[in-house]
């Protein structure tokens, strides 16, 4: 890409705020500077969703210059400036030119120094791609060939990486990360640097970890999380992996070992169809659920495994104790009770075989809960397109089948638990049974025989036959 269609794209870019703010900076006699991701997004055709400000001012200079401010982390240079439009204002994380001292945990500089010189602050950035720099009047600052980096497809640390990844450990998994979302390689001078540092990333808290996790997770390729593997992380932070990775499956349905199976179902997952059923944040939340349980579902599999007297590998008991792993470790990882629950879920019930006629639709629902489906139908679905092809288009059918049964269970708003049924504990109280372990077991009753006939969820029906003079 020429200078000149670069530039091009970053003024068209730019907002008003983000100039608005280098031009008053740039009036008190200071430089000010677009960088960092927001320049690379830009480059790649996407929306920033931050424009960060680098500036030769020192925050109590930024804060004398603008009147609303928030002292984000001022210790460290950072000041938001506050922009308003109408009632509400928008920030922008304006920060000082700086020096990093030395870093004694693989995480934290020990002391920050403030600095005039632009490439000072730049050359102390962890990528080529994010150490790029940006002033309408002043042009591209691009001094560790971030551009060409970016044409390339390649993710290439600043300077030593060596020096980059001892610095922030965590830099290791945003290289992979990056090559994961941008459709990128790895520099081979940098990956080799991860290889060697990879214990070092056992410093990192589980929180910042778990984020980059995601973010890999949520990208066009998840299953670059093989590079986790290959470059000793995954070690540190999700040990199961290890055996997971080396067990084969002996087994004439599969065709990869448990690890291999599982990162390739994580790229089979059904994203169009899953956009249709969920929306926006929804859509966002199931897709975050499915990839981290097909990164998963099988984890148990190396622990279960037995051979029987023909060669063939079993996995009897894996789901359930699945479950429990994927328990373990997404604690451990600190992630959410609610991510927790569904994975665990998914988990557990990825197996699970539903005949396919309404009753048993309507009880698998009930039994194994409302929020796992339609979801489970897209775990099971991306499970068996990461087999072997043996028997795949059957087992395919069948699921197309559970799916079929359930969306007649839904369309016709059949009861599947209390709160579809037409009676409710009110309503045996008026009818003049006593609150108590007695009512509950009656509303029980009459779930059970409407799970059995959906036409039997009728008010007058069920109060009639469980709330005569006997009861």
């Amino acid at each position: 890409m020429t200078q000149t269609r670069v530039e091009e794209q970053l003024n068209k870019a730019l907002p008003e705020d983000a100039i608005s703010i280098m031009e008053q900076i740039n009036a008190a006699g200071y430089e000010a500077f677009v960088v960092g991701g927001c320049v690379r997004d830009v480059l790649l055709g996407k929306a920033p969703s931050d424009w960060d400000i680098t500036t030769s001012a020192k925050p109590q200079e930024i804060k004398k210059i603008f009147r609303h401010t928030i002292d984000t982390g001022i210790q460290h240079g950072t000041v938001t400036v506050l922009k308003k439009h109408g009632e509400k204002y928008t920030g922008y994380e304006v920060t000082t030119y700086r020096i990093d001292g030395e870093y004694e945990d693989a995480r934290h500089p020990k002391e920050v120094t403030f600095t005039g010189d632009l490439s000072k602050d730049l050359e102390r950035r962890d990528f080529t791609i994010n150490a790029m720099a940006y002033h309408p009047k002043s042009g591209l600052i691009d001094l560790f060939g971030g551009c060409e980096d970016l044409d390339a497809s390649l993710i290439r640390c600043v300077g030593d990486p060596m020096e980059r990844f001892g610095e922030d450990a965590l830099r290791m998994m945003r290289a992979i990360r990056f090559a994961a979302q941008l459709d990128a390689t790895i520099d081979p001078v940098t990956m080799e640097a991860i290889r060697v540092l990879a214990p070092t990333i056992a410093k990192v808290s589980a929180e910042r970890i778990q984020t980059e996790l995601v973010k890999l997770m949520m990208s066009d390729r998840p299953a670059d999380f093989i590079l986790f593997y290959q470059s000793g992380l995954s070690k540190y932070f999700l040990p199961e992996y290890e055996d997971a990775m080396v067990t084969e499956q002996d087994n004439p349905h599969h065709c990869y070992t448990v690890g291999e199976h599982m990162l390739h179902a994580t790229m089979k997952l059904n994203l169009e169809a899953l956009a249709r059923e969920y929306q926006g944040e929804e859509f966002l939340k199931a897709k975050r659920y499915l990839r981290l349980t097909m990164l998963l579902h099988d984890i148990a599999k190396p622990r279960n495994k037995t051979i029987d007297e023909a060669g063939i590998g079993h996995f009897k008991g894996h789901p359930q104790d699945g479950k429990n792993m994927v328990r373990d470790i997404l604690q451990r990882l600190k992630f959410d009770n609610e991510t927790i629950h569904m994975v665990m879920g998914l988990t557990q019930y990825h197996d699970r075989e539903i005949l396919s006629e309404d009753k048993a639709m309507r009880r698998a629902i009930h039994q194994l809960g409302e929020q796992y489906f339609p979801l489970i139908f897209y775990v099971k679905e991306a499970d068996v397109l990461a087999q072997s092809d043996y028997r795949r288009q059957e087992k395919l059918d069948f699921i197309k089948g559970e799916r079929e049964i359930y969306q007649l269970v839904r369309q016709e708003a059949q009861c599947v638990n209390l709160k579809d049924l037409a009676v409710n504990g009110a309503d045996l109280i008026t009818a003049g049974m006593k609150p108590g372990k007695l009512l509950g077991e009656v509303l029980q009753n009459m779930l059970q025989e409407v799970l059995d006939d959906p036409k039997k969820n009728d008010k007058e029906y069920l109060l009639k036959k469980y709330c005569s003079k006997d009861i």
